[in-house]
């Protein structure tokens, strides 16, 4: 019998490091303060099987962020320059 691939989703969701609020290990982006891939203001994030953080374009390894349905948590992202995009990809079973 032959192997059947899941059938697999993909979301981008994206916003700029200025949405965020808290500093240093506290820093998160809220789900709402991001726009969906059909350009509508996001309401939660899907659960994801996996997901992709970009941050000014630039994937980030896997120990940059944290994400839940409704933000993602960027560990000291306040550093960096309020401009910088965000683009977050979410996959979904």
């Amino acid at each position: 019998m032959p192997i059947v691939r899941p059938f697999l989703g993909s979301r981008k969701f994206v916003s700029t490091i200025g949405a965020g609020t808290g500093t240093g290990e506290a820093f998160e982006i809220d789900a709402t303060s991001f726009t969906d891939d059909t350009g509508a203001a996001a309401t939660a994030f899907p659960l994801p099987s996996y997901y992709i953080l970009y941050i000014n374009g630039m994937v980030q390894t896997t120990d940059v962020s944290t994400i839940s349905t409704t933000a993602i948590t960027i560990p000291d992202g306040d550093t960096l320059d309020g401009a910088t995009p965000v683009i977050v990809e979410i996959v979904v079973n």
